[in-house]
């Protein structure tokens, strides 16, 4: 048997939709465009004392070094922390469902 006239109020689709919207990085004007590029720091935490490669995670950082500096001994200590530098990442400006209110 059918539903008897009876409309489907949201459809998944709708739903799909709008939780992409309220997660999505889009918009934001001047700040979005900042929050975007990953602010003063980038994406990225730590950054080569060598070549001032970035990388965002030791592991990460550790496979740069082997592979780009053999010669050298690695230390995570040396190399810079990007996020303390600059105080932080993304600020999710651009995010509709970041902020809490």
């Amino acid at each position: 048997m059918g539903r008897k006239g009876k409309t489907q109020n949201h459809t998944a689709k709708e739903l799909a939709g709008k939780q992409f919207a309220a997660t999505v990085n889009r918009g934001g004007g001047t700040a979005g465009i900042q929050d975007r590029k990953g602010g003063a720091a980038g994406h990225a935490k730590y950054q080569c004392p060598v070549c001032k490669q970035a990388a965002p995670d030791p592991k990460s950082a550790q496979a740069h070094f082997e592979s780009k500096h053999p010669k050298e001994t690695f230390d995570i200590e040396k190399w810079s922390n990007l996020h303390n530098a600059f105080g932080g990442t993304t600020q999710g400006v651009a995010v509709k469902g970041s902020a809490k209110k």
